[in-house]
């Protein structure tokens, strides 16, 4: 069963990547906090700081929470405790990283 797990993983990875073909470039000053989420919400800093398209997927590939945040905050209390990805595109820019929720 954990090997399943696993290759499910990698496959998500593999697809999420390969997904931004065109957007190959990480973001610029890239930071988010806290990581592990405590308190429902996460803070994401960029260095040009302007509106952000912010996807959360589960470790099954999917799709949990999309959102466009035009400040830092976004709030996930909605979400139950888990590992997660999150994916960031702003200025055709992106970043993907793993999210813990406590």
């Amino acid at each position: 069963m954990k090997k399943l797990y696993l290759i499910i993983f990698l496959l998500f990875t593999t697809i999420t990547f390969a997904q931004k073909s065109t957007a190959n470039e990480s973001i610029d000053g890239f930071k988010i906090y806290p990581n592990p989420v405590t308190n429902g919400k996460i803070y994401i800093n960029t260095t040009l700081n302007g509106p952000k398209n912010v996807t959360v997927y589960d470790i099954l590939g999917t799709k949990i929470i999309e959102a466009t945040i035009i400040g830092t905050e976004l709030n996930l209390s909605s979400i139950d405790a888990g590992m997660y990805m999150l994916r960031v595109i702003e200025n055709n820019k992106v970043a993907t990283r793993k999210l813990i929720i406590k």
